[in-house]
């Protein structure tokens, strides 16, 4: 199994199943720096986007809402559905029509960087899952590790981008402190 080199015999490091265990751990670590990275990555550049949420709230608040269909058309779901899309896009049109280009183009950016995240962070999460099975099916666990670390790996990402965000609201509290009021 060993090498020769010179005059002298080498054995391996490592066996091959240690190794494998360790490309196994690799790439199930991996996988979820997939799904944590691109949550956080999100977080930070959607909050920096020149995106005024609050004028576009209240934009929407002078736009009466889409009338509700009634409940009756469910007896028929593909027009129930059909009459609830055609509100929804007057609705859109009568928001679109109340709102600045400005503002337009600002709601439209953030949605399309939104979307672009959520495509990454699902993209990550499936390949987690991937890795997350292939690391419990190397090990011989049960099928319960599986769906215990899938949920593990979900919290540890949701929780590590929340984590963040407190700890920027507790320095722009500490910030504001040290400079005072704004303003002032």
């Amino acid at each position: 199994m060993g090498a020769t080199v010179g005059a002298h015999h080498v054995e391996p490091c490592h066996s091959v199943a240690e190794v494998h265990l360790l490309i196994l751990w690799c790439g199930f670590l991996g996988a979820w720096l997939l799904v944590a990275g691109p949550l956080f990555q999100a977080r930070l550049e959607l909050r920096e986007e020149d995106f005024e949420a609050d004028r576009i709230r209240a934009s929407m608040q002078e736009v009466p809402p889409p009338r509700e269909v009634s409940s009756w058309w469910l007896l028929l779901p593909p027009v129930w559905w059909w009459l609830r899309h055609r509100r929804h896009e007057e609705f859109e049109e009568a928001m679109l029509a109340h709102i600045s280009d400005e503002d337009y183009a600002a709601f439209s950016s953030f949605m399309n960087k939104a979307r672009g995240w959520v495509l990454v962070g699902l993209g990550g999460l499936l390949i987690a899952a991937k890795e997350t099975w292939e690391l419990v099916e190397g090990n011989e666990w049960p099928t319960v590790v599986f769906w215990l670390l899938l949920a593990l790996g979900i919290l540890a990402a949701i929780a590590h981008t929340a984590l963040s965000i407190r700890s920027d609201r507790r320095e722009a509290v500490r910030r504001q402190g040290v400079r005072g009021p704004v303003g002032g």
